[in-house]
């Protein structure tokens, strides 16, 4: 579990959850524990998106992934252990957070995670594979696989505090906004990047002709629609009345202009 977690990764979505609760003011350790148990849930996804019965992947953030490291059945209990301690982190026994909070970010988190979200669009990515899809489908697939947990990242930074109505719906079109761009950037640099810079084999969506953003778009395309989505985020915010979005604003464009 250590190995999936602490050595390495951009660290995105805690990163937004914190920013996120500044922008609204909200309770500092609703909103570490909620950063926290975010990155659980990726690092978990991860694991089991490496095996063998997914995209079966030897690398991962420069080093050997879990399975290949300590074995395919190691490495899905570690998976599962890293689920379960990010629920555990959202509700302490004893903590200043208010339980209607924690119930709040427990839903938020779950709902990313499940079938509406990360593994639901994992489904259709396995589902998809060697078939086009149309854009739709396509954006589909990645608002839920991708997508979910990254505005879930936002939207749990904003239940740590009292966002106003016209917060929270600029704070959730900013994260929707946010998730599908990193999918686009994701698949431009599979095509652009080596895997010395990725810390994960490139090329791999190509060499397992699974749809992506360049296949259906083209390189050039592809780029120009990350932009349009970095518009589309930085819009969403300036609707929020927030006062301060600076944080916010830094890492919608970290995600678009990321080498790795």
């Amino acid at each position: 579990m250590r190995y999936a977690v602490l050595d390495g990764g951009k660290r995105l979505r805690p990163l937004l959850v914190l920013a996120a609760c500044e922008a609204v003011g909200g309770h500092a350790e609703a909103a570490l524990r909620a950063a926290c148990s975010v990155e659980l849930i990726h690092a978990y996804s991860l694991v089991h998106d490496d095996m063998p019965c997914m995209d079966n992947d030897v690398l991962r953030r420069g080093k050997p992934t879990v399975h290949v490291k300590f074995g395919e059945a190691t490495a899905l209990l570690a998976g599962d252990a890293l689920q379960a301690l990010a629920f555990e982190l959202l509700a302490p026994e004893q903590s200043t957070i208010p339980d209607t909070v924690q119930a709040r970010l427990c839903r938020l988190l779950a709902q990313s995670a499940g079938q509406a979200g990360m593994a639901g669009g994992q489904a259709i990515d396995l589902a998809s594979v060697g078939r086009s899809l149309t854009e739709d489908e396509l954006r589909h697939m990645h608002r839920l696989k991708t997508g979910a947990l990254l505005q879930a990242s936002v939207m749990m930074g904003a239940a740590t505090g009292d966002a106003a109505p016209a917060a929270a719906q600029g704070l959730a079109g900013y994260g929707r906004a946010l998730g599908l761009a990193f999918q686009v950037v994701d698949d431009i640099l599979d095509v652009t990047a080596d895997s010395a810079t990725l810390g994960k084999t490139a090329g791999k969506d190509a060499a397992q002709d699974k749809p992506t953003y360049v296949s259906l778009l083209g390189l050039d395309r592809a780029r120009a629609h990350a932009q349009e989505l970095l518009h589309e985020a930085r819009t969403a915010l300036a609707t929020s009345r927030l006062s301060d979005t600076r944080a916010l604003e830094a890492l919608a464009e970290m995600v678009v202009v990321r080498e790795n």
